[in-house]
């Protein structure tokens, strides 16, 4: 602890998912509780690492898409969330599988990524979630600009990002999954706390923007 991250304790959730498109704040958000409520952070990404890893684009063509198919990311933005959508729900299985084991083995985890898709909400159940949305497109290009700074300003990406989001929280919504504006940055962390019902014993209190690790 840097003396500015106090703890929370123990949550009484055993999965909290932090979803939304990239570029919202997700990771940085999910570090900042992973360290307050002293539990692990897992990473969508990973486990698609370990998908590719471990599997042939003849077993999971969805999840290979982005790697057989390079130029596709510069497609239409509704296409390109067409594949994002499809990507989701190809992995879905696999995130199950990592909820369901936490919840089995009774070990707490926050459980972050753009392709987890929302649930139907179980108020004060083990597992709970909350989507990140920013709707301003030049925000979420000022977002990548400041985290890849090399890439120059990323307009397609950014309003591709927004049209994903806006996806995701409006199935999040009709799910009865908490949706939240990543802006203020500095309470984030316990806006996120409080809307799936974990009231932090402590405020966030280190004023630091999670820019710094978004997805």
């Amino acid at each position: 602890m840097n003396g500015t991250d106090e703890v929370w304790g123990l949550p009484d959730w055993r999965v909290l998912v932090v979803g939304g498109a990239s570029g919202m704040g997700k990771t940085g958000v999910g570090r900042a509780l992973a360290r307050r409520y002293g539990v692990p952070l897992v990473e969508v990404d990973d486990i698609v690492e370990a998908l590719l890893a471990v599997t042939l684009p003849e077993h999971l063509p969805e999840v290979h898409f982005w790697r057989t198919h390079p130029e596709a990311a510069r497609m239409a933005p509704e296409s390109v969330v067409e594949r994002q959508i499809a990507i989701a729900e190809a992995l879905a299985p696999a995130i199950e599988a990592v909820v369901a084991n936490h919840v089995g083995t009774d070990t707490p985890v926050i459980l972050e990524g753009d392709y987890v898709l929302p649930v139907p909400a179980t108020p004060g159940g083990r597992v709970r979630a909350v989507f990140l949305h920013e709707d301003d497109e030049a925000q979420v290009t000022a977002n990548y600009l400041r985290r890849e700074p090399e890439a120059g300003a990323q307009h397609h990406r950014a309003h591709v990002s927004v049209v994903y989001g806006r996806w995701l929280a409006a199935r999040a919504r009709a799910a009865g999954v908490p949706v939240i504006a990543p802006r203020p940055w500095e309470n984030l962390a316990a806006r996120v706390a409080e809307a799936v019902g974990q009231s932090p014993s402590a405020p966030l209190s280190s004023g630091q923007s999670p820019l710094a690790g978004m997805p």
